[in-house]
């Protein structure tokens, strides 16, 4: 069941599309960061903005707060993790109040005339995994989710929601560092076999010698993948 979504306004950095908006890309940051720190990463390892010519891309903030694994700091995140590991208890209540937060930036999207269909949602870390459990259990009618250097717990919910089946699922694009020492390798792609098997269509890049970090080849590839899922429509009058 789709989360309601609750009015809370996250701080968030546009890129507007150079032409025509028919479509729109939610990009979540990793622990700790910001949708701002986020966009200039991106451009960094680029040497230029992530950039389309008819889709919208919206970098949220995760809201400040306690972090577990930085015994109780405050931080931005966008759930809350007994420990940064596959094989421990998912923090269910934080991650179910942000689906409903970032249901609110899907439902705004929609109210300005973009399809959900017409909507991807990705993230680095430990936005992807939010993405996933926004995608998975409450929006299965998007067009896609990306995930890089990214996981889901052994028993994660989204697991045991798509067990129920009998749903149409968005395709999953997934990049994984060999060399990541923070989310393991092993993590990400026990991640994309079990979304598998639950019928998801993956799609997983290996990136060798690659940390836990982006990388332009990683980028370049899901640039390629978002053109595929959100392709820029045609005029629809002839002349």
């Amino acid at each position: 069941m789709a989360a309601a979504s609750v009015s809370v306004h996250l701080p968030r950095c546009v890129v507007s599309p150079a032409g025509r908006h028919s479509a729109s890309l939610i990009f979540l940051h990793g622990s700790g960061h910001s949708g701002q720190g986020m966009r200039q990463w991106i451009k960094q390892v680029l040497n230029q903005d992530l950039t389309f010519q008819h889709i919208k891309i919206i970098y949220p903030t995760a809201p400040t707060r306690p972090y577990t694994p930085l015994k109780g700091e405050l931080s931005n995140v966008w759930f809350d993790r007994f420990k940064i590991s596959n094989d421990c208890p998912e923090h269910i209540e934080s991650i179910d109040k942000m689906c409903q937060v970032l249901t609110g930036l899907i439902d705004e999207e929609i109210k300005s005339g973009i399809q959900k269909s017409r909507i991807l949602i990705g993230g680095f870390s430990m936005g992807s995994c939010m993405a996933m459990h926004l995608a998975y259990r409450n929006h299965p009618d998007v067009a896609g989710v990306f995930v890089l250097s990214g996981f889901l717990n052994k028993e994660s919910a989204v697991y045991q929601d798509l067990q129920q089946g009998g749903r149409t699922l968005p395709e999953l694009f997934q990049c994984h560092g060999t060399a990541d020492e923070l989310v393991l390798h092993s993590w990400g792609e026990e991640t994309s076999s079990k979304l598998k098997s639950l019928g998801v269509t993956t799609t997983f890049h290996s990136l060798p010698n690659v940390y836990h970090e982006i990388s332009k080849t990683e980028m370049e590839r899901l640039k390629s993948w978002i053109l595929t899922k959100l392709p820029e429509e045609t005029a629809r009058q002839s002349v």
